[in-house]
């Protein structure tokens, strides 16, 4: 039985999850991930969607994604597709990368937001791979603390939900 397509609307937030396939790791390098966020940037501009947070971990990934003019799927084919073929051309592999089917989440703005926003940021703290998420070099926490936008994401309507910087590090 075929699957049903996902259904699009504009400005509608999604918690996207996406596993490596058999939970193997998805980043092996530093420059894995970059090539991952590099792809992400640009993707964001091309189907004109928001980043509001992500987190990459080393066999799965969290993206909070506001929708724009294109559908999420577009992107997410682009970016997963894109990234699948640099990862197997750089570590010399072969077949899938990621598990599935990517799990788009619909966000509540109002009640699930901030909740989301915290468990995205903490998860690396979760998963011991560091103790504080300053730490954590690929997450959107630094941005947010900061207040500074960078290429992939602009901490500005996620820290507006809280009150500001000072707010978010309460």
């Amino acid at each position: 039985m075929a699957r049903r397509p996902r259904v699009f609307a504009p400005q509608v937030l999604y918690h996207v999850i996406v596993r490596g396939n058999h939970r193997q790791a998805t980043f092996r390098t530093p420059a894995d991930y970059q090539a991952y966020l590099e792809r992400v940037g640009r993707y964001l501009q091309t189907c004109q969607l928001r980043l509001w947070a992500y987190c990459l971990m080393p066999n799965h990934v969290h993206l909070l994604v506001e929708t724009g003019a294109q559908p999420l799927s577009t992107f997410m084919q682009r970016l997963q597709q894109s990234y699948t073929q640099y990862f197997n051309r750089t570590h010399r592999k072969l077949g899938h990368l990621f598990q599935g089917r990517y799990k788009a989440i619909v966000c509540d703005k109002d009640r699930y937001l901030l909740g989301l926003i915290r468990y995205l940021h903490l998860n690396p703290v979760r998963a011991k791979l560091v103790k504080q998420p300053d730490a954590y070099a690929y997450s959107g926490h630094r941005a947010y603390r900061t207040g500074q936008a960078t290429v992939v994401l602009d901490p500005a309507p996620g820290l507006a939900v809280f009150g500001g910087v000072a707010a978010y590090g309460q």
